[in-house]
């Protein structure tokens, strides 16, 4: 059992799990690999056509097993450190410990690394000599790789992709240069301990990599280069901490989704590399017939988006680039289908062209557009980034993201509102329908979203915009007042997951509390118990709206049947199936917790909030808090809410914030100067003075 001693962020195992697929991974922006394995991933850099596209396999020497041969009946540990990225394999005999380290490391984005260190534990003078078995080999199936001379010591390889994702496109080069690694270490006779330290870097071109090995060999002379990674580390974790005082699995749980969602997204002083998304199963998977190839879904907007636009709006923000930099490909997408404007593919690698290798997903999961317009919208709201839609691309997109919406809608003489006919809702279980309440609801947001945007940037705004917002159909039965999954569907059907239920959260679609209740009563009981892991947290989320505390933690406890040992690696299906790694489970159970029991809720005129949490929590302490500029922290038990502004920009200057309860009251939100109040509903916004 990974007990960690009591520490809810460090999972310690004496076994391993037989699935090798469960091994933790060690990732940063641009790297990523799992504990033991021979192959690790470049970020962008993907392999194949079309459909076929995948993450390129860079063959690693990280993936080496430590073995003492010669001891007698060692004691082995296996442990990942939540708190300092770090996964290390300890082998205790009874006169020495060898202990294995090893890290993406966290600001130097195109380094990878791993320690060896030996340390006697008594005055025996043998030598101690631990073997490296290693399957390391300078060979790729989807590159085309070359050696080159050595650098500092380091061997070089390099190359490019094999296949380019669109015919006549860019084949991504892969540079590497590593530390030779010996069969064996040994600890000499008259040394009481050693540590070796071996580097991996890896760049899209020869300048970065080397420019990498070397800040990583400087950093070795000096002894500091583990320091320096945990030190970067610690340091995102101090800045976006959540704790809660509650059951220890609850608590190492969100733990372990903190470690494996931020391990995702680029450092905040880090090059201005572009970023290349996050794929379901993170940059350690991907490899072909692996974890949909790596490509990148509406996972990333609706599922991992908001916990990141919460803690590191800078992250969110880079997750929004990614979408800009592809929309020419969505664009082709969408004349591929007779339509105007852009059409964000179902599943996206570097170009934005539909990688789906099934073309009816392709073709009718159209709500993922919607669902990258509504993270741009929910950017806006939390920063007034006005730059970003002025000079950075993003107006373009959303506009093109409205234009697309409106031709993609026929009118019905009929019903008099328009349509969205042959469509396949979030419930994959169902295709070709028309009107699904979901992908309908998302697009009236996104038309909403582009007029308002429009009218703040002092643009005009057609007509049509506002008119199909107003007038497009969102089923809903007057009679049993719920929402209808799409037209024709008959309560009792079976759904896959959570689809309708979104509507509430995140798309906070208008409706009574009855309603909000009648969609979760209608469709908790038939949703497919065996469906992705991300479900749960949404109908958790739902009732924990509707104040029934109890529902909500049925539902959340469900996700524990996701989250596998000892190191809290989930997987996408409960039986083990689909992705592993799945960040988009971790994401909706890391909702919960942020938006859930705190009740956030992103809107144009504030950030809303209304605490709820499960009996057995008592305490939610959420630290990095990000609202228009300012970082706050906000603590909350049943009894009382506080928060201080611990942290202001200065460019753009932060705007001054206040919290307003419902009940009319006031309270200023200076930097540096603590407020509390009895915990009820209210909202933190702009201050009028």
């Amino acid at each position: 059992m990974a007990d960690g001693r009591g520490d809810p962020g460090v999972f310690t195992a004496t076994a391993l799990p037989g699935d090798p697929r469960l091994l933790p991974t060690l990732t940063n922006a641009f790297l990523g690999t799992r504990a033991f394995r021979d192959i690790l991933h470049a970020a962008g850099v993907y392999s194949g056509a079309a459909g076929d596209t995948h993450r390129a396999d860079v063959p690693s020497p990280l993936g080496l097993r430590m073995a003492a041969p010669g001891a007698r009946s060692p004691a082995e540990s296996f442990t990942l450190n939540t708190w300092t990225g770090t996964f290390s394999h300890t082998i205790q005999s009874p006169g020495y410990t060898a202990t294995h380290q090893l890290y993406a490391h966290h600001s130097l984005v195109h380094l990878m690394a791993f320690s060896i260190t030996l340390r006697r534990l008594d005055g025996c003078t043998h030598p101690v000599t631990v073997q490296l078995q290693s399957l390391f080999v300078p060979q790729s199936q989807d590159l085309d790789l070359t050696p080159g001379p050595d650098f500092q010591g380091a061997h070089y390889i390099y190359g490019r992709t094999l296949v380019p994702e669109v015919e006549g496109g860019p084949r991504p080069a892969v540079h590497m240069l590593w530390t030779p690694i010996p069969q064996s270490l040994t600890l000499g006779g008259e040394e009481r301990e050693r540590c070796w330290e071996f580097l991996t870097a890896v760049a899209g071109s020869e300048e970065e990599a080397k420019r990498s090995y070397s800040a990583g060999l400087a950093l070795v002379a000096a002894g500091s280069l583990h320091r320096s990674h945990v030190r970067a580390w610690a340091a995102l974790r101090r800045s976006c901490s959540v704790e809660l005082d509650g059951p220890l699995a609850l608590r190492q749980a969100l733990h372990g989704c903190l470690y494996y969602l931020l391990s995702a997204i680029p450092p905040r002083d880090g090059p201005g590399a572009p970023f290349h998304g996050i794929s379901p199963g993170g940059l350690s998977n991907g490899t072909r017939g692996e974890d949909y190839w790596g490509h990148v879904f509406w996972d990333q907007d609706t599922w991992m988006f908001p916990n990141f636009l919460l803690l590191r709006p800078e992250a969110a923000r880079a997750i929004l680039q990614y979408r800009v930099r592809t929309l020419e490909g969505a664009r082709r997408n969408a004349r591929e289908h007779g339509c105007e404007g852009a059409k964000f593919p179902w599943e996206s690698a570097a170009t934005g062209r539909e990688v789906c290798p099934e073309e009816i997903y392709g073709a009718q999961e159209i709500h993922v557009t919607g669902d990258v317009l509504m993270a741009f919208e929910q950017y806006y709201c939390t920063t007034q980034d006005q730059k970003l839609f002025r000079e950075d691309g993003g107006w373009e997109l959303v506009e093109a993201v409205a234009q697309y919406w409106c031709s993609r809608m026929e009118w019905s003489e009929e019903e008099q509102l328009y349509h969205i006919r042959g469509v396949m809702p979030p419930d994959e279980y169902h295709s070709q329908v028309d009107n699904s309440a979901y992908t309908n609801a998302v697009a009236r947001r996104s038309l909403n979203f582009a007029a308002d945007l429009a009218r703040d940037l002092l643009l005009p705004v057609p007509e049509e915009w506002e008119d199909r917002a107003r007038k497009i159909k969102v089923p809903f039965d007057e009679e049993r007042k719920y929402h209808p999954e799409y037209d024709g569907y008959s309560p009792g059907e079976p759904v896959k997951q959570a689809d309708v239920v979104l509507l509430g959260f995140p798309l906070m679609h208008p409706m009574s509390a009855e309603v909000r209740r009648n969609d979760l009563e209608m469709y908790e009981p038939v949703t497919d118990p065996a469906g992705p892991a991300m479900t749960w947290s949404m109908f958790a989320m739902g009732w924990l709206e509707l104040k029934e505390l109890q529902r909500a933690q049925s539902q959340l406890e469900k996700c524990f049947s996701n989250i596998t040992e000892p190191f809290k690696v989930w997987v996408e299906n409960s039986d083990g199936s689909g992705a592993v790694n799945f960040l988009t489970g971790m994401g909706g159970f890391l909702q919960v917790v942020l938006f859930g029991f705190t009740g956030f809720r992103i809107t144009r005129s504030g950030l809303l909030f209304d605490p709820a949490f499960p009996d057995d929590i008592t305490k939610l302490n959420v630290s990095g808090v990000s609202y228009l500029g300012n970082k706050l922290e906000v603590a909350i038990t049943r009894e009382e809410t506080r928060m201080e502004v611990t942290e202001t920009s200065r460019d753009p200057p932060a705007s001054p914030l206040e919290a307003v309860l419902q009940s009319g009251q006031r309270f200023p939100l200076w930097e540096g100067q603590s407020v509390s109040f009895p915990t009820a509903p209210g909202w933190i916004q702009r201050s009028p003075s």
